[in-house]
């Protein structure tokens, strides 16, 4: 189902928290994922912030991937609630992120 690593999206939750200080961090990170692991990662947020219901995942991500007209870290990165986004989409979809962030704690 998911083309990124629940570890990654839970990296990204916690580097958007940081706020000015983890923004080149989450630049760079979110750069260098691949194209499927960049439109999963915007169909979660997606996803959490109601614009897409969890059942309608694939099409999130299909959308995601036609419509990348921005840099995808410059889009999420302007995303108000990008990390609330993100943990509310992994929940919606069943994903347990539990052990993954114990490891940032």
């Amino acid at each position: 189902m998911l083309e990124i690593s629940p570890p990654k999206v839970v990296q990204v939750i916690f580097l958007a928290r940081e706020k000015d200080v983890g923004a080149r961090e989450l630049h760079a990170f979110i750069d260098a994922l691949n194209d499927d692991e960049k439109a999963h990662l915007t169909a979660i947020a997606w996803v959490g912030r109601g614009a897409f219901e969890p059942e309608d995942f694939a099409e999130a991500v299909a959308t995601a991937t036609s419509e990348a007209t921005t840099p995808t870290a410059d889009y999420l990165m302007g995303m108000p609630h990008l990390a609330e986004n993100l943990e509310a989409g992994l929940d919606a979809l069943g994903v347990d992120v539990a052990g993954e962030e114990e490891d940032f704690l």
